[in-house]
């Protein structure tokens, strides 16, 4: 599933691409994809002929402000999740859709920004000017601070993990603890913190905590600025891997040797969830 570097890659290339992009016409190709009330003859009634605004990311949701074409008046958001296996494209003229396509917008001049989505567990969302996102959508409400907001510290840190007794990597992936931190970045910012990712949450020291909250903004600063990673299906607007990949410690090197002590990487599961780490390097 894309992580918040992925998402963030992405609406960096939606702003760039999509400023001002009014959506003249919209094909749905699959149902399912459009999760706002009224389904997808109430999405496509109230986004037809509106203008793409800015873009921002909550979490693991992108959301555009949209416009009136006539006044600039607000007239509601587009909310959307990738899930596993979403992405954008965009193409500077019509092309015939590969069978995962999931949405289609076009501008005035012929253009189309593409949803493709091969698993199909995308979604988005019409949300009315009337209301915020986050009172429409559930996942959006529980969300915990953004890693770079003042918000999150090693204090909030600190006191969000005093009582859990679930391990430190399920606490990570918990979106009401940290929004849009995943799997990936789990893994990379205990490697780098020195925190075995079993470890109780509670028992975790004011020093680990320190480590762990510089560890995760860190890497995922650099991410973003290597455009995400080339793991599993994540693609930028233009069809372009993410360059992270090729420098992760831990993440995706089971059995191989560590880069920082030559032991052999272990592939385990923790809380359900595929985790890596070096038993020598992390205590």
């Amino acid at each position: 599933m894309p992580e918040l570097p992925e998402v963030e890659t992405v609406r960096r290339g939606l702003e760039d691409k999509l400023k001002y992009f009014l959506i003249q016409d919209i094909e749905i190709l699959s149902a399912r994809t459009i999760s706002s009330e009224g389904g997808v003859d109430v999405f496509i009634k109230n986004i037809k002929g509106l203008i793409l605004g800015n873009w921002e990311r909550r979490g693991k949701y992108l959301i555009c402000y949209l416009q009136s074409q006539y006044d600039s008046k607000h007239s509601g958001w587009l909310v959307v999740h990738l899930r596993m296996t979403g992405q954008f494209q965009w193409l500077p003229s019509t092309q015939i859709p590969c069978s995962h396509t999931r949405v289609r917008f076009w501008n005035n001049e012929g253009r189309e920004i593409r949803f493709v989505d091969t698993r199909n567990f995308g979604q988005m969302w019409w949300i009315s000017p009337k209301h915020l996102p986050r009172e429409q959508i559930n996942g959006l409400n529980k969300l915990g601070p953004e890693p770079f907001s003042t918000d999150f510290n090693p204090v909030y840190l600190k006191n969000s993990l005093r009582n859990r007794k679930r391990s430190i990597k399920a606490s990570l992936l918990d979106q009401t603890v940290v929004a849009g931190a995943g799997n990936i970045y789990a893994d990379e910012s205990l490697f780098d913190a020195g925190i075995i990712p079993t470890k109780e949450s509670r028992n975790l020291s004011e020093v680990e905590i320190s480590k762990l909250y510089s560890s995760l903004t860190r890497i995922l600063k650099i991410s973003i600025g290597k455009g995400g990673t080339t793991f599993k299906d994540f693609r930028d607007l233009e069809g372009i891997n993410g360059n992270y990949g090729g420098q992760a410690w831990v993440y995706g090197r089971g059995n191989k040797s560590c880069k920082k002590c030559g032991s052999k990487i272990i592939k385990t599961k923790v809380s359900g969830r595929g985790t890596h780490y070096c038993p020598i390097c992390q205590k």
